[in-house]
């Protein structure tokens, strides 16, 4: 294996770094067409390197990985239809037919013994809302998206709008609902036409605001002012839970990952800029800005921080980032030159540091390749 690259791999990549670098060396101003064009082209190289990996990897029955895990399927199909491969192309049809097999009679879209029946169901509907261009898939999205409502947490649960987890989103074991699956049940939302204002996005709005570092009328957990510094953390229901560990006061620490979704969720749930939880998010994204690790985590969740980074930055329409040193980044120049050096030569990535599933390549090339996807600029999208 040491000698797949070619003479011709090499120069690719060579040539990815040096158009990269233009861009982070030539200062503040705006790249000009040209280095606009050479970075396209780059990412265009480091993408369908990445697509052709997913292609060779997948099981004979539509599957990646494993049947029993479909969500990792879900994120591949939808990986490779937000990268410009069609809904007809056999790999993706193959996925799609694996998916549509497992919808149940309640509407939900999950592995018959499955814990993760929100999930499952969440990022299937986006799988399946991206290659929807016929309408072919609406009844079944539309009886998904019942089937998801049903899971929220709200009164059905015996919850109340001030308790800590009214509004939120979790696997589907009704124990306690966090931040992750809660941005997957209103992208899911979204992807089927949910406006911004329906009830149950504004009842996820609430449970979003109580996860966030930051102490206002909207947040009214005993976490709240403990850290106060505008991030974003796992859950505050069943006690508090901070993937990134808990402060000497007690508080739940904010990381990054949790952060941007938190974000895109509140912007989905219609918060402008000018809201001060959407200000506070965006102070600590610029404090802590990175694309070379997971601010708060390391490695950990590394790629799933990249894709949640790249799509929040993109919705909001935020095409640079001021750090704490008042150093401007072109976010997507810089992702993009870094998912590069990182690529395998086989077309994928892995994280070493193994934690929630980052050590299967083919669920990291789908977050990756979710990335690359917003990496492209406004003005070269078609």
């Amino acid at each position: 294996m040491r000698h797949i690259w070619s003479k011709f791999q090499r120069r690719e990549f060579a040539c990815l770094l040096v158009s990269a670098m233009l861009t982070l060396f030539t200062g503040l101003r705006t790249a000009t067409a040209d280095e606009t064009s050479s970075i396209a082209t780059s990412l265009d190289q480091v993408r369908s390197r990445a697509v052709r990996f997913l292609k060779l990897t997948q099981s004979e029955d539509g599957t990646w990985t494993s049947a029993n895990v479909p969500g990792i399927t879900a994120l591949c199909v939808t990986s490779l239809l937000q990268n410009g491969v069609p809904a007809d192309d056999p790999a993706v049809a193959r996925g799609l037919t694996f998916l549509t097999s497992l919808v149940r009679d309640n509407g939900g879209i999950y592995h018959p013994q499955t814990q993760h029946r929100n999930y499952e169901t969440s990022i299937a509907m986006l799988a399946l809302s991206a290659a929807n261009s016929d309408r072919k898939y609406n009844v079944i999205l539309r009886n998904a998206e019942k089937f998801l409502r049903g899971l929220q947490w709200d009164e059905d649960e015996e919850q109340k709008p001030e308790d800590p987890g009214y509004g939120g989103a979790g696997y589907g074991k009704h124990q306690r609902p966090d931040l992750s699956n809660t941005q997957f049940l209103l992208e899911a939302l979204k992807s089927a036409g949910v406006k911004s204002d329906d009830p149950a996005m504004q009842k996820a709005l609430l449970f979003v605001s109580r996860c966030q570092n930051l102490e206002t009328e909207h947040n009214n957990t005993p976490f709240a002012a403990k850290i106060n510094d505008g991030g974003f953390y796992y859950t505050p229901a069943a006690g508090g839970t901070s993937q990134a560990g808990l402060d000497a006061n007690g508080g739940l620490r904010s990381y990054a990952s949790m952060t941007y979704a938190g974000l895109k969720s509140m912007v989905y749930a219609g918060l402008g800029k000018d809201d001060p939880r959407v200000k506070a998010a965006l102070n600590w994204i610029q404090k802590f800005y990175s694309v070379k690790e997971n601010p708060g985590l390391g490695k950990q969740g590394l790629y799933y921080y990249y894709h949640t980074f790249a799509k929040t930055l993109s919705v909001l329409e935020i095409e640079e980032v001021k750090d704490a040193e008042g150093t401007t980044h072109d976010w997507r120049t810089e992702l993009v030159a870094t998912l590069a050096q990182q690529q395998k030569s086989n077309g994928s990535w892995i994280n070493e540091a193994d934690r929630w599933y980052e050590g299967d390549p083919n669920l990291v090339t789908a977050y990756t390749l979710l990335a690359l996807s917003h990496c492209e600029r406004p003005q070269t999208r078609k």
